[in-house]
């Protein structure tokens, strides 16, 4: 099948979903719509905003539908004769009678290497668990969450700079890569599929908003995995003299436990350093409620006597 013949409806809604998008109608391939979850208020003064796809799907002029409930607001999917749906972080699960209505089904970028982490959150539990390599995933989709037989994979090597902002830019173009790739063999019946080993299978649950604390009885590994995986959105936070701090950037310093978990066991211009239960970790880069962002020589600047204090 010629791609400007297919006919695909995109479903996505994030900013790594908005740069697939762009990529596949900018190479041809004819999407005739888009199905993207609902405009959301956006920061402080809640404004209305449109989602990062709807951006992208009106500037080619391609029909955007945003369901409030997909699993019963999907029947008129059917009128848009889809040869196949392609899906990336939509944000909402798909019933079956939707991913039945397809030509050639329906198939999903998954965010890992399957069947390692499937679930809503698989590039930051990446970051969690310290992980070297992630990639993206190109599979069916059933009606089990993730569980699809797998088409092509992408590897992405995770650098010890990388952050979740970082690594879901790199995780976009991974994204865009292989859906190049494996689109026209798709549709042209190249591909076989692979079940996943059931043996191998673990998963991610969304991140709430209370996991964002810091736990400060994990170690010094796990702290700043979440580090990373909260920054630079939401950002990773602990309390100190009843305050807010977020911390943005941190790295491990030693194995050396002298103190307290959770005291600053250093505060100067050489270091910012926060004793955990096995070593000391370095804070970077942090900021205090109703602060701007800085770095820790400005932070411990306007802060005195930080040494030998708490953080909670």
């Amino acid at each position: 099948m010629d791609k400007r013949e297919s006919r695909i409806i995109f479903m996505g809604t994030p900013e790594i979903s908005a740069k697939v998008l762009e990529g596949i109608v900018s190479d041809g391939f004819n999407v005739v719509a888009l199905i993207a979850q609902p405009d959301r208020p956006v920061g402080r003064k809640q404004i209305l905003e449109p989602v990062p796809t709807k951006v992208v799907a009106e500037k080619y002029n391609i029909p955007v539908y945003q369901p409030v409930k997909i699993r019963k607001e999907y029947e008129f999917i059917k009128d848009l004769k889809p040869d196949v749906i392609v899906t990336l972080a939509y944000g909402q699960i798909v019933p079956q009678g939707l991913l039945d209505i397809p030509t050639y089904g329906a198939i999903n970028l998954h965010g890992s290497l399957l069947p390692k982490y499937r679930g809503a959150a698989p590039i930051q539990y990446a970051l969690i668990n310290g992980d070297k390599v992630t990639g993206m995933t190109l599979m069916k989709m059933v009606k089990e969450m993730d569980a699809g037989e797998m088409y092509d994979k992408e590897e992405v090597v995770i650098e010890e700079s990388d952050n979740m902002t970082s690594l879901f830019d790199k995780m976009g173009d991974a994204a865009l890569r292989l859906i190049l790739r494996a689109l026209p063999k798709y549709l042209n019946h190249e591909y076989v599929g692979i079940p996943q080993d059931e043996n191998l299978v673990s998963y991610c649950p969304t991140i709430k908003p209370e996991e964002e604390k810091l736990d400060l009885s994990q170690n010094k590994e796990k702290i700043i995995g979440y580090i990373r995986a909260l920054s630079e959105v939401p950002g990773a936070y602990l309390y100190l003299d009843q305050q807010k701090v977020k911390i943005y950037k941190a790295q491990i310093v030693s194995d050396e436990v002298s103190g307290k978990i959770g005291e600053i066991i250093k505060a100067d211009k050489n270091g910012f350093h926060l004793q955990l239960s096995n070593g000391v970790i370095s804070l970077l880069e942090v900021q205090k409620e109703g602060k701007k962002k800085m770095d820790y020589k400005s932070f411990i600047n306007g802060n005195q006597n930080l040494l030998g204090k708490i953080f909670e």
